[in-house]
C-alpha cells in the first residue's frame, strides 16, 4: 500500500506544480505584464481574464491537495490493497480532470461549463477538452467518496483491528 500512497502524493504535486504555474499567470494577468525590473513592466495579454486565473491557481491547488490527502485517508483507514488501488486511480484521474478542466475553461470562451454555447461565450474545442473529463471524473469522485465513507463507517481495517 506503500506504493500507492507515494505515487498519489506524486501525482498530487504534480497537480500542484500546475496550479503553482497558474499562480505565475494570475499575477501576469493582474499586472498586465511581466515586472523585469522593480517598475518595469514588459507588458502583454495573456489569455482569460483574472478571475478565470484564480480559479486555475487555487482550483489546482485544492485538487492537488485532494489526492495527497486521499492517500492519506486510505492510509490511516487501512483500506484494502484492491480498494485501495481502486481510490488511487479515481482520486488521481480527479485531480487531472479537474486540472484540464481549469486551464480549458480559461482558454475557452464558454469556460468549459457546456459543450456548446452558453450565457458565458461560444462553445469550442477547448470547452470539450475542459468539460469531457471533468464531467466523466466528477461521477467517478463521488463513487470514491461513498467508498471512503464506507470504509470510515465500517470500522474494519485490513490489518483486522477497529
Amino acid at each position: 500500500m506503500t506504493r500507492i500512497v507515494r505515487r498519489m502524493i506524486g501525482h498530487g504535486a504534480v497537480v500542484m506544480l500546475f496550479a503553482l504555474a497558474a499562480g505565475f499567470g494570475l499575477a501576469m494577468s493582474l499586472v498586465g505584464g511581466f515586472e523585469v525590473l522593480p517598475g518595469s513592466i514588459l507588458e502583454f495579454e495573456l489569455p482569460g481574464d483574472s478571475r478565470a486565473w484564480a480559479r486555475t491557481h487555487v482550483g489546482g491547488l485544492l485538487n492537488g491537495l485532494l489526492v495527497m490527502i486521499g492517500a492519506l485517508v486510505i492510509q490511516a483507514l487501512h483500506v484494502p490493497e484492491r480498494s485501495g488501488r481502486h481510490l488511487a486511480w479515481m482520486l488521481v484521474g480527479t485531480g487531472y480532470a479537474n486540472t484540464i478542466f481549469y486551464w480549458g475553461g480559461l482558454l475557452s470562451a464558454n469556460r468549459a461549463l457546456t459543450f456548446g454555447d452558453n450565457r458565458h461565450g461560444e462553445g469550442d474545442l477547448m470547452s470539450v477538452i475542459g468539460l469531457l473529463p471533468a464531467l466523466v471524473f466528477a461521477f467517478v469522485s463521488m463513487i470514491a467518496m461513498v467508498i471512503i465513507a464506507r470504509h470510515a463507517f465500517s470500522g474494519d481495517t485490513a490489518d483486522g483491528s477497529s
